[in-house]
């Protein structure tokens, strides 16, 4: 909702399959174009600071694109996958000056 007012775009529709997919692209885009902006070593993904609705973490799209930049093993547990993603934002926020609210 807070995107489609700033932006004047129509917000995008969780119910359907295919618009939560795009959602999905649209953060790999971001992923990917905040690393051609700011690379950084090791990778940090911008994606890592939305979180999936009703969750208090990432999404499985996150952690899918994790493992596609071979950030996060193939066969990571779900405990390995919410410490990637804590330490994700923790460098975000490092990264941006600020301090995470994630423990």
């Amino acid at each position: 909702v807070t995107l489609a007012k700033r932006t004047g775009c129509r917000a995008f529709d969780f119910e359907r399959a295919d618009e939560r997919a795009a959602v999905g692209h649209l953060l790999g885009l971001i992923v990917e174009r905040d690393q051609e902006i700011a690379p950084s070593d090791p990778p940090v993904m911008l994606s890592a600071l939305v979180n999936y609705l009703g969750a208090n973490d990432a999404g499985s799209g996150f952690y899918q694109l994790a493992k596609e930049l071979r950030l996060l093993p193939m066969s990571a547990s779900a405990d390995e996958k919410f410490e990637f993603w804590i330490t994700q934002v923790k460098r975000l926020y490092e990264r941006h000056g600020a301090s995470p609210a994630v423990a």
